[in-house]
């Protein structure tokens, strides 16, 4: 089993190089970096974590500047996204990104993707949530059509361009990974037709172990190999790790608080500990 953190990289916690520093350094195999755009002013939706929305919410970084400085300083670790909001994101662009991400960093990065909460973001973008989750369908296509052919072209309903040249091409092959977010009643079918991994929180689905096994299950009927599974937020306990290794996960994502350099390499060194035990 595998082990990282997920993190919100912001102006008022730890830089981003001295954190994947720090990440490699203590044995850690990956960063999943959250994304928000803004945060309109109207607070209309309301968040799922709670009442008050965190300010990391509100300042949080560029993913993909950031997690380019991260590649910048090491040579292992895994960078992700947890997750990108591909509803909110040209897909030509998003393609290009994370593929010279991808180059950069010798292959080591990993597109994590969902549909998002915020309705009020989605709308400043064009996005009618109400035709999100067909959206998203479109643009992760996109996106693979980009990376895997040397002339790329796209017809949906919500995407469409002309046959198309677009460099770099991934180190990865076929692609990076695709990490599927969510874990509603139709997020196997999105990771089943293109996704490479589901990517689900703690305590969202009742029954981990069954639902893997649901998962692969109905990859095996669709032809697939079997899924890998990374779980955001598991708990700092020892218990919470045997229970998720029995359940069949892959990889085990701690939530890391933004908090100052000091305090950041103090919660480090006690998951390092953890993770050793």
């Amino acid at each position: 089993m595998r082990f990282g953190v997920s993190t919100f990289v912001t102006d008022e916690g730890i830089a981003p190089a001295e954190l994947a520093r720090a990440l490699e350094d203590r044995g850690f195999d990956s960063v999943f970096l959250a994304e928000h755009t803004h945060i309109p002013a109207s607070r209309e939706s309301p968040w799922p974590g709670g009442a008050d929305l965190p300010d990391k919410y509100y300042r949080t970084f560029d993913p993909f500047v950031t997690l380019a400085a991260m590649a910048a300083v090491t040579e292992r670790l895994r960078l992700a996204t947890g997750i990108a909001l591909l509803v909110q994101r040209d897909p030509i662009i998003t393609a290009k990104e994370v593929a010279t991400l991808d180059v950069i960093s010798g292959g080591r990065a990993a597109l994590g993707v969902g549909a998002g909460w915020n309705r009020e973001e989605m709308r400043d973008h064009g996005t009618d949530p109400v035709t999100r989750m067909a959206l998203l369908r479109e643009r992760v296509l996109a996106v693979k059509e980009l990376w895997t052919k040397e002339k790329a072209e796209f017809h949906g309903e919500y995407v469409d361009f002309a046959p198309s040249y677009s460099w770099p091409k991934p180190v990865q092959r076929p692609h990076p990974p695709i990490y599927v977010g969510g874990a509603g009643p139709t997020t196997f079918d999105r990771v089943i037709e293109w996704g490479d991994a589901w990517l689900p929180i703690f305590g969202r689905r009742e029954g981990l172990a069954g639902a893997i096994s649901e998962l692969n299950g109905r990859a095996a009927q669709a032809g697939r190999d079997r899924i890998p599974v990374a779980v955001f937020a598991v708990p700092r306990r020892v218990e919470a790790l045997e229970s998720v290794a029995d359940a069949g996960v892959d990889e085990v994502l701690f939530d890391l608080p933004t908090a100052p350099a000091d305090e950041t390499l103090r919660r480090l060194d006690d998951l390092a500990a953890l993770i050793a035990r």
